[in-house]
């Protein structure tokens, strides 16, 4: 438990994403809580988060843990660092490299800690101007008048070569000691700019009192002051971010136990290819079980599909994929998972989760085979909806409720309850016929045409579907279409129950279309019959051509040809449209 941790902190960590390594680092710290190098690990992700007091507290630890483990020593120093207490950072980094003289984080911490304290040394003035610090005074812009004002000194303003002498000495403080040294008048104007009296003592050479002026000791005796405490400033130093601990103990398990389950998932998949499915789950497992990987339990998804327990392999799936986000696994591993998932609910007939996954598989990576699956998996989803739907008996009491709603003229209602008997039997011819009644009733032809069709598909010897065909055809003023409604209702009348009512609504179709060519010139009717596509296709017709060739010299013939039910509808066509009687 603590390994697996451990290594997803030090995945956190190389992502740089600091605070979770340290939240993965404080929970294997509570399963292995005398593991040193965990302690260590989190110092090190503490002090990459700026929080040098939590690093420093698990360096303690660390060093606390295993003494004579250098690194350990080596995070201390760092931590220190970074608190600011750089003695004790090159403490903590000289007791490193006493346990380890090659340890080259160590040095490299410990050249850091030694640079930061030259720095701060400059800072303070330590180095640089021999004055310690004192030749900035000559810098100051008031000088020549505090000069002018102390009686001592504003003789010197008249002196040219004294004056030269300090201009130098405002652009060149390093040759201050050697001016002071070979002019007392210096000291005078020193003391001048500090406000204290430099005159020379009787006892007092110049060098004494220029030695005093900078804090140098006059004699090997002499108890001088120390200087004044001056609070040390913070100089940023460009630290490395520590890394975690480089292969150890416990890395050098992790990656056996990696390369042992990758063993067990060699054998899985030789045994998977062999279709020794319980055999290959077993490796796959134990690859798991040393160590976490997503292809293993992938690997052992497919090898239960195979064996047909589908909800285990869904079960793998969503195992995978969960981890599969922890440890940011790629896109194309996800979305092979949510594509099994898919293939497994359609195993099992829910086709609603298959329609889900399949989609939730492109989502991540787009493919052809899962897009197929998908589209698939849809059309059998509308089917099973379908199926689902299915009820006679209710089909029943909406037919008999539709043929209510009509008997009151109610024909949307009528509509309504007809449509519910289609989705409940859809075979049933009866519910688009009396549909197409209603539909008639509410002078929606076409669709009235079209419920028809789906009837006389559904039953082709349905004469009533024919028959409502005829009416709405009649209504449209397709009157050759209707005529050949009717031809094909008597067609189906064997037993001529229905004759007399087809026969009447094609009588009534032949007027109409007489009717409406009444008055016509010649140059009209050939118009007409130009811009009709069927009159054209019977004129085109090489058998009709030689009969009505034939009844041009015998009309008798004519009316042996028309025994055929065939021939006969088309001389009714060209008769209805005016051809015979021109001449044709």
């Amino acid at each position: 438990m603590a390994d697996a941790l451990k290594a997803e902190g030090n995945k956190l960590f190389a992502a740089k994403d600091f605070q979770g390594a340290a939240e993965k680092f404080s929970e294997a710290i509570d399963a292995e809580p005398t593991n040193h190098v965990l302690y260590s690990n989190r110092s090190g992700a503490y002090a990459s988060l700026k929080q040098f007091d939590k690093a420093l507290e698990d360096a303690n630890k660390t060093t606390k843990i295993k003494p004579d483990w250098a690194k350990g020593w080596g995070r201390k120093g760092a931590a220190l660092h970074g608190t600011g207490d750089l003695v004790a950072s090159l403490d903590a980094y000289e007791e490193a490299l006493k346990l380890d003289p090659a340890n080259a984080q160590a040095k490299s911490g410990l050249a850091s800690v030694q640079k930061a304290i030259d720095a701060e040394a400059r800072a303070d003035g330590m180095t640089g101007d021999p004055s310690g610090g004192l030749g900035s005074m000559f810098n100051d812009p008031q000088l020549y008048q505090k000069l002018a004002k102390n009686p001592k000194t504003a003789p010197y303003l008249a002196d040219s070569a004294f004056m030269n002498k300090l201009a130098n000495m405002r652009n060149n403080p390093q040759a201050m000691s050697t001016e002071m040294m070979s002019d007392p008048r210096f000291l005078q104007v020193m003391g001048v700019m500090l406000g204290v009296d430099m005159s020379m003592a009787e006892t007092d050479d110049a060098e004494a009192a220029a030695a005093r002026a900078m804090g140098g000791k006059d004699g090997e005796d002499e108890d001088m002051p120390m200087p004044d405490a001056r609070p040390a400033s913070k100089v940023e130093e460009v630290k490395e971010e520590p890394e975690p601990e480089p292969e150890d103990e416990e890395a050098v398990a992790a990656k056996k136990a990696k390369e042992e389950a990758d063993k067990e998932k060699t054998e899985g998949t030789a045994l998977y290819k062999k279709r020794q499915f319980d055999d290959a789950i077993s490796h796959y497992t134990k690859a798991w079980d040393l160590h976490k990987d997503m292809t293993y339990l992938t690997n052992r998804s497919a090898a239960q599909f195979e064996k047909g327990d589908y909800q285990a392999c869904v079960d793998d799936c969503k195992q995978a994929i969960e981890y599969g986000r922890e440890v940011l696994a790629d896109f194309k591993l996800i979305a092979k998972a949510f594509g099994r998932m898919g293939s497994a609910y359609e195993k099992m007939g829910d086709m609603a989760n298959a329609v889900e996954y399949y989609q939730r598989s492109l989502t991540e990576h787009r493919t052809p085979d899962i897009l197929n699956k998908l589209r698939a998996a849809e059309k059998a989803k509308t089917k099973a909806e379908k199926d689902a739907y299915l009820d006679p008996q209710k089909a029943e009491e909406a037919r008999e409720l539709g043929n209510q709603k009509f008997k009151d003229a109610d024909w949307p209602a009528a509509v309504e309850a007809y449509s519910e008997m289609i989705k409940r039997a859809p075979d049933d011819p009866r519910g688009y016929s009396n549909r197409a009644a209603c539909l008639i009733k509410l002078l929606t032809f076409p669709s009235a045409v079209t419920d028809c069709d789906l009837a006389i598909k559904q039953d082709p010897s349905f004469i009533r579907a024919y028959l409502r065909k005829a009416q709405a055809l009649f209504a449209m003023k397709e009157y050759n279409k209707c005529i050949d409604a009717c031809e094909e209702a008597s067609a189906k009348d064997t037993e001529g129950k229905n004759a007399r009512e087809i026969q009447q609504q094609s009588e009534k179709a032949l007027q109409a279309q007489f009717a409406s060519r009444e008055g016509e010139t010649d140059e009209q009717a050939q118009e007409r019959i130009q811009r009709d596509p069927e009159i054209l296709q019977i004129l085109q017709d090489p058998v009709m051509n030689s009969i009505l060739q034939q009844a041009k010299g015998d009309p008798a013939a004519l009316q042996d040809h028309m025994k055929n039910p065939a021939i006969r509808s088309k001389v009714q066509k060209l008769m209805a449209a005016g051809v015979i009687r021109m001449g044709r």
